[in-house]
């Protein structure tokens, strides 16, 4: 299918054929027949892709400031090499789309195939949008009136904030789309409009519309105007919908307003406030969030949990559906405001047009209805023969092959560190598969992949793949490394291995039934090369060891998808298990006891805790898995101390040796043992050598995550029981362990 993308580094627009969506829980997937440029946040974006560093660095200042602490802590490396992905990642335009629905994902009522819908969806043929952004069109509607709806409920949610009543006075200051619709929305409501911009035509447009005009180009006064259309008394209050750098704009508002009057902002403006403005009349001052209520809510938007009607009236899909009954009865008209229908082919030149003509209005693309559009497979080039490292792995095997590719999950972890690693060791990538259409096709792309897909059941079909790399949110984690064993093949899957003990035990039986398939989980610490040299000084110990593991993992906001315990599996389960792997690996064996105690006392909001980890012979580790701490301060330090002597690692950068005589200091660019993790497991299946890391130690350490959570909950410390788990077939010895690796739990 064909979409509209623009690469943010250098503004290009491009129309990429990608794939399309796949059906999903909560989501309708629409093939689309009209979509409709926003020329002020469109002509945003499209000019911020176009400036230069300075400039995307100036537009986004608190950016930088990550970017800076990123490099205080992290070096300069990882930091370009972040940057740069983020800047090379494509990123979809549009947000007004119109189609009929093809598939309506699990969990979705109120629509049904071949209804004609509207959505948020961007300029693709085909998208997949959330079932609560989106609503039917009446039959009285066309496809290109109904492309205005999404823009109609930002006007139409920043109308209702105003409140108006019968009879009342409003401005609308900026007659773009969106001022020109909420003119007509102000209107139906039964207000006197006062509309205020710079260009003529625009006024003229919006005085046909029944407002009032001031246009500021030929010098009228607003202010003036104002006071004159309410005999002196000044308006019941002001929509801002202009898009403008300066605050005179707003200080311009407030004195067309009466006293306590009401000012809403749905446009961008400077907001250099002046406190005589609002303190004088007691003005009242609001910003509208996009279409309502629900926008930006995660429970809303993708788990498809609507407000209830008596308690919130105005959701973002009720603003739809209103627009859509006024468009229908006619109190609204949007056909003055199209200035240019083009084919989504044209997508370029409709975008020029809006960079270079400031009078266009609603530019309308359209598009044709092509089956061929519905492919949820897009081959992406042709894939050249395996690089000589490779071959030579390979010839040098004799029976084992190198392995053949396929990556499921197409996030940042997986651009950033996951297909980096895989195509530094000259492994062939045959397929990238993950829900969003962009994002396979770009990462397919950037790595040499041969095809970008959004169908997994596509890609773990495939007979030439024998090897799955699955880096999706971490709830799927345990039913994509079952279906992968499954179907056949090796599974790298990102920690952690499951978040909870169903899905657990689920892995362990398809792994029982293919014991000659490799499976590993991404605890990558522990083949970090301070780590690696951490485990040779402390080879041939006698005694105990204490490691103290601190980590500066930094907050994030409450709803984040990592907190949620039904998707993420919470901060512990799904991050600090890393730390818990590392220490088993420097004791050599799996824990025997977790006493997890968060900060606060309460393990229903804390995801800071500090966790006690108790070893047979007598070893002690405790994991600070903090999220209080300031992004300065390195994220990960450890400590370890043994017989009269100490090792520190210092955010993997650094490590120093005390006691130990002759051991070297190291210092080297951060390494936190990625890209040795991937290449031992890619070459392990070449070699047909034993698996990097017995099945039983990765039980041990999800195990003792998932007991964490259980000692937070409960104040008690967890034991972690001797019996290994029955469906993962015998135990087996592991180099370090005096005895196969716990699998049970229980409480002490």
């Amino acid at each position: 299918m064909k979409q509209v993308v623009q690469h943010l580094r250098t503004g290009r627009i491009e129309v990429a054929e990608a794939p399309a969506p796949a059906p999903r829980a909560g989501h309708l997937v629409i093939q689309t027949a009209a979509t409709l440029i926003s020329p002020g946040t469109e002509r945003m974006l499209v000019q911020f892709g176009r400036s230069g560093l300075l400039g995307k660095a100036r537009a986004q200042p608190e950016k930088v400031r990550q970017v800076v602490a990123k490099l205080r802590t992290d070096g300069l490396r990882p930091t370009l090499e972040a940057v740069a992905s983020r800047l090379e990642e494509p990123m979809p335009l549009g947000y007004c789309n119109v189609g009929r629905v093809v598939a309506v994902g699990s969990g979705v009522t109120g629509f049904a195939e071949s209804m004609r819908v509207v959505s948020n969806g961007p300029h693709a043929e085909v998208v997949a949008v959330p079932a609560n952004l989106a609503a039917r069109i009446p039959d009285e509607v066309d496809d290109e009136s109904a492309s205005f709806t999404v823009l109609g409920a930002i006007a139409l949610n920043g109308v209702r904030l105003l409140e108006p009543t019968l009879g009342e006075s409003f401005g609308v200051v900026g007659l773009g789309v969106l001022g020109l619709l909420a003119v007509q929305l102000l209107r139906a409501h039964g207000c006197r409009v006062v509309a205020v911009d710079l260009d003529p035509a625009r006024c003229e447009l919006a005085r046909a519309l029944g407002a009032e005009t001031v246009c500021v180009a030929a010098t009228d006064d607003p202010v003036q105007a104002s006071r004159a259309a309410t005999d002196g008394v000044g308006l019941d209050g002001v929509l801002i919908a202009a898009t403008a750098e300066s605050d005179e704009i707003v200080h311009q508002a407030a004195e067309m307003c009466r006293r306590r009057g009401r000012l809403v902002l749905v446009g961008v403006v400077g907001l250099g406030l002046r406190r005589a403005d609002f303190y004088e009349k007691e003005l009242s001052f609001r910003v509208a969030c996009s279409y309502g209520p629900g926008r930006y809510d995660a429970a809303y938007e993708t788990q498809g949990r609507d407000y209830p009607l008596a308690h919130v009236r105005w959701t973002a899909a009720r603003n739809f559906e209103a627009v859509l009954d006024a468009l229908a009865r006619d109190r609204i008209d949007v056909r003055p405001l199209i200035s240019r229908r083009l084919p989504i082919a044209e997508a370029g030149a409709a975008y020029e047009a809006v960079l270079g003509d400031r009078s266009a209005l609603g530019i309308v693309m359209t598009y044709p209805q092509d089956p061929a559009a519905l492919g949820r497979v897009q081959r992406v080039t042709a894939s050249a023969s395996a690089p000589s490292r490779a071959a030579r792995l390979e010839a040098a095997q004799g029976a084992h092959r190198s392995p053949v590719v396929g990556v499921i999950g197409a996030g940042q972890f997986a651009r950033q560190v996951l297909l980096p690693a895989i195509r530094a060791t000259g492994t062939r990538i045959a397929a990238v598969a993950s829900a969003g259409s962009v994002s396979s096709l770009h990462a397919a792309r950037t790595f040499g992949a041969d095809e970008a897909t959004t169908d997994v059941a596509h890609l773990l079909a495939s007979a030439e793949i024998d090897t799955v790399f699955i880096a999706t949110r971490h709830d799927s984690h345990a039913a994509l490394a079952t279906a992968a064993l499954a179907a056949g093949k090796h599974v790298f899957v990102e920690k952690p291995l499951a978040i909870d003990e169903a899905g657990l035990a689920e892995v362990a039986r398809a792994r029982a039934a293919a014991r000659d398939r490799r499976l590993l989980v991404g605890f990558n610490r522990r083949f970090a090369p301070h780590a690696l040299q951490v485990s040779s000084l402390l080879a041939g110990r006698a005694d105990p060891i204490a490691i103290s593991i601190t980590v500066n993992a930094g907050a994030l906001p409450g709803e984040h998808w990592t907190k949620d315990a039904a998707i993420g599996g919470g901060r512990i389960v799904g991050e600090a298990c890393h730390f818990i792997d590392l220490a088993s690996f420097l004791v050599g064996a799996a824990p025997r006891t977790v006493h997890a105690m968060p900060l606060g006392g309460s393990a229903s909001t804390a995801d800071a805790t500090s966790i006690s980890l108790g070893f047979d012979d007598g070893s002690i580790a405790t994991v600070h898995y903090w999220t209080n701490g300031p992004r300065a301060y390195p994220k990960e330090r450890i400590e370890v101390f043994s017989s009269g002597r100490a090792i520190v690692i210092d955010n993997w950068r650094a490590l120093r040796a005390f006691g130990w005589p002759g051991a070297p200091r190291m210092w080297r660019r951060q390494d936190k043992g990625h890209r040795a993790e991937i290449a031992g497991f890619l070459a392990g299946i070449a070699a047909g050598d034993a698996p990097l890391v017995p099945f039983e130690e990765l039980v041990a350490t999800t195990r003792a995550a998932l007991a964490c959570v259980r000692s937070a909950r409960e104040g008690a410390v967890v034991e972690l029981a001797h019996e290994a788990l029955e469906e993962a077939g015998p135990a087996i010895e592991t180099p370090h362990a005096a005895e196969p690796i716990a699998a049970g739990a229980r409480t002490a």
